[in-house]
């Protein structure tokens, strides 16, 4: 068995899959991610399971998708109970350690949800999910000047700063104190880029509207692309600073150490005159998703089309931690809303639906199909096949891959 080295999560919110310059997307000004891609196995077709924060963090940090490991609504917290992979890790001897965004404690629905109220709303110690060092927030998303607290500060305190920048510098302090004797697991987990897109981004500036190049499936000629351009050009600038955090997280890291960055949903960005998150579109659930994995075997610059889903995360870390090859091998992916969110923009039905390589099929709340796409003649999900007499075959052999699965989960 190869001797398990320290692991790193880094895990950012609304960061698509699209918006990297290793990508190709040249809006994004990305160096420090475009030169971990070159050290990485770069998981092009990574999904999240579920295109909300909460629910795709509960998945990604129990390795259960939602509602099953209990949370179905946006306000569900985690069930104290629940296992996540910092319990799998400790297990193996690691140490363990939180850093940033939660959004899995109880909190108050009838406050606003960008503010200090969130931000300083206590996660009790129990609530944290395992992690024997926890020092973030719940949520808030303020982008600059955070609050922190947790195993060193039983009340918040304010740091002043851009939040990656704040967060990260965190992580890298409590990285410095560790034993070189004993291994550890950190999730570093950033807001940006999220909204408020106006927000300061560590001094960068917003992209020129202009300038910004559209995806060809955002409507032309209206508000849709009025809006989208307002809202990409600070888009982008959160890209750039939280690029630059991370960059100076992995400048600081040992060359040993096994890196994960993804994002824990996308956002539509004017889209199918769409915007935000919750929606099964590739701009919604498709998450950048790199992984660094030093040893003898060079996967150096690796472009994967393995169906990767952030719900295998915990197994994947796992495999690393106990030294065995550890693979994305599914060939589809699962994919759902538990539930819908009451707030502007988001997806207006739940869904349940699953990805391959090749296809997309998204069913209503009701077994409906909705949605049916041809990923790889229109990848941009022009044309909705669901009503084509042709492709009925292929909608009930992916529908029974859905009954399958549920019938089994249950």
């Amino acid at each position: 068995m190869v001797q398990p080295g320290n692991i790193l999560w880094v895990v950012t919110t609304q960061w698509r899959a699209y918006a990297t310059g290793y990508s190709g997307d040249r809006n994004a000004r990305t160096p420090h991610l475009d030169q971990l891609a070159a050290a990485s196995v770069n998981y092009a077709q990574a999904v999240t399971p579920h295109p909300f924060g909460p629910f795709a963090r509960a998945a990604m940090l129990t390795g259960v998708p939602s509602p099953q490991n209990g949370v179905g609504d946006y306000f569900d917290p985690l069930p104290i109970t629940s296992r996540t992979v910092a319990h799998d890790l400790a297990e193996r001897g690691y140490n363990t350690a939180y850093f940033g965004k939660w959004h899995l404690a109880p909190r108050d629905a009838t406050v606003p949800l960008v503010g200090e109220a969130h931000a300083r709303t206590i996660v009790p110690e129990e609530r944290r999910g395992g992690f024997r060092f926890w020092e973030g927030f719940e949520g808030g998303f303020l982008l600059n000047d955070p609050w922190l607290h947790g195993t060193r500060w039983t009340e918040p305190r304010q740091f002043a700063g851009y939040q990656s920048d704040v967060v990260c510098r965190h992580a890298v302090d409590w990285m410095g104190e560790q034993s070189k004797k004993q291994p550890w697991f950190a999730v570093v987990s950033l807001e940006s880029p999220h909204p408020p897109y106006s927000a300061n981004a560590a001094g960068i500036a917003a992209r020129a509207e202009s300038t910004l190049q559209l995806r060809p499936n955002v409507p032309r000629g209206g508000e849709v692309e009025n809006r989208a351009r307002r809202e990409l050009a600070g888009y982008y600038a959160h890209i750039e600073a939280t690029d630059r955090a991370v960059g100076d997280l992995l400048l600081r890291l040992p060359p040993s150490c096994c890196v994960i960055f993804t994002s824990v949903h996308g956002d539509m960005h004017g889209s199918h005159g769409l915007f935000r998150k919750g929606w099964p579109f590739e701009e919604s659930i498709r998450v950048p998703l790199l992984i660094r994995t030093p040893g003898p075997r060079d996967t150096s610059g690796q472009v994967s089309n393995s169906l990767a889903s952030l719900v295998d995360l915990r197994a994947f870390t796992v495999a690393m931690a106990e030294g065995r090859d550890a693979a994305f091998s599914a060939e589809r992916a699962f994919v759902s809303m538990p539930s819908v969110v009451a707030l502007p923009d988001q997806c207006d039905r739940r869904w349940r639906g699953v990805r391959t390589a090749a296809r997309k099929l998204i069913l209503n709340s009701d077994g409906a199909p909705w949605l049916f796409y041809d990923l790889e003649r229109d990848p941009l999900e022009m044309d909705n096949l669901v009503n084509a007499p042709a492709r009925a075959i292929e909608m009930e052999t992916l529908r029974a891959v859905i009954d399958k699965a549920e019938a089994t989960a249950d």
